[in-house]
């Protein structure tokens, strides 16, 4: 994986002309950039190398990174945006302050997540000087982002240094001081399954099977779609349970794996074990963990047989009756678990109230 990384690096120092194949590129995949992992590549293998005259290169990255947060259809906030926003700060230039901001309000998410310290990357009363004397079309914004009600910078030197700190040890330069579990997420994002796997087994083996551990395991096991032995790490972490809530949590969340596995009498049982915790939980039925529970219910009527699908649907639909609110997905999945198993009444009942939801939502 890396290997092929450092190539891609190298042909970009190479030549700028190559720079325009790491462009934002709107598309209708999971990432919605066509260019999304060559970007992510050479980002990887700029963090384990990183050298002055890569400065260019770098703030053409975070230029794409910026733009695909504002314009792709799944804006976020992701890995490969933050390591561009931290290797850009590492060069401490005070012109980097307003392409950080393109990246900071370029959506709901960046503008929480995306640390205010990259916007002072240079330092803080440097950052703050260059702002104020600058006659750029988005000063008077980035002063006030900048500065608290007094007029000073709401960063301070230590805390910057504090954060650059932290910033290194979370995209270390040398591999081998990396999260393994980071090499499952990117062999995820590249496609390889196998590394994937290699990787998640290789973090997990010697590992005591606390909550912490059963819980990213079966986080993963489900994104690698392995959703019977996702099943089994969650069926594991049942023991670590709490109280009704999140026992009915843990339920639900195994029955959904069960489903995906394929085992839907599993699934079936793990929903009736989840309707019993829920007993514990006063006011479930107007609760997101209530509506998340009926939705399950019709997710598994929709893909359980025979007679089984006619017997969780006549539990979703009854559950259903006395829940106010539910949600334009759950009214998608109740219309059709009612048609898949041939309730004509039942399911255009459902039709009926998931188009007047989606009206309502199209006209506010």
């Amino acid at each position: 994986m890396m290997e092929s990384a450092r190539r891609e690096l190298e042909r970009m120092r190479a030549s700028s002309d190559a720079w325009r194949e790491l462009r934002y590129e709107r598309a209708v995949d999971a990432d919605g950039d066509g260019n999304a992992m060559r970007r992510a590549k050479v980002l990887w293998a700029l963090q384990y190398d990183r050298r002055p005259e890569d400065l260019p290169l770098v703030r053409w990255l975070a230029r794409q990174e910026a733009s695909c947060r504002h314009e792709a259809p799944f804006q976020g906030l992701s890995e490969e945006t933050e390591l561009a926003g931290f290797l850009l700060a590492e060069y401490r230039q005070v012109e980097d302050v307003w392409l950080h901001w393109e990246i900071k309000v370029a959506n709901f998410d960046t503008w929480g997540g995306y640390d205010l310290e990259h916007l002072f990357a240079a330092g803080a009363r440097v950052t703050t000087a260059f702002v104020r004397g600058s006659g750029h079309t988005d000063r008077a914004a980035v002063l006030e982002r900048l500065l608290d009600d007094k007029g000073r910078p709401c960063v301070s030197e230590e805390r910057l240094a504090k954060w650059s700190q932290r910033k290194r040890s979370r995209f270390p330069t040398d591999p081998a001081a990396e999260d393994p579990l980071t090499w499952v997420e990117r062999a995820h994002q590249i496609g390889d399954r196998e590394l994937a796997r290699q990787e998640l087994d290789r973090w997990a083996a010697g590992r005591e099977r606390d909550k912490e551990t059963l819980s990213r395991l079966r986080y993963y096991l489900a994104g690698l779609g392995a959703f019977a032995e996702a099943a089994r790490a969650q069926r594991e972490t049942l023991a670590f349970a709490g109280d009704g809530r999140d026992s009915a949590s843990a339920w639900q969340t195994l029955a959904g794996l069960e489903r995906q596995a394929g085992d839907h009498q599993a699934a079936w049982q793990a929903l009736r074990e989840c309707r019993r915790a829920l007993e514990d939980v006063s006011g479930w039925s107007e609760l997101g963990l209530g509506r998340m529970y009926v939705e399950e219910l019709f997710l598994l009527a929709g893909s359980a047989e025979g007679e089984l699908a006619g017997v969780v649907f006549a539990e979703a639909d009854r559950q259903a009756r006395d829940m106010p609110g539910l949600s334009l997905v759950v009214l998608r999945s109740a219309a059709e678990a009612a048609g898949k198993i041939g309730d004509q009444t039942r399911a255009e009942h459902y039709r009926n109230l998931r188009d007047a939801e989606q009206q309502r939502i199209d006209t506010a």
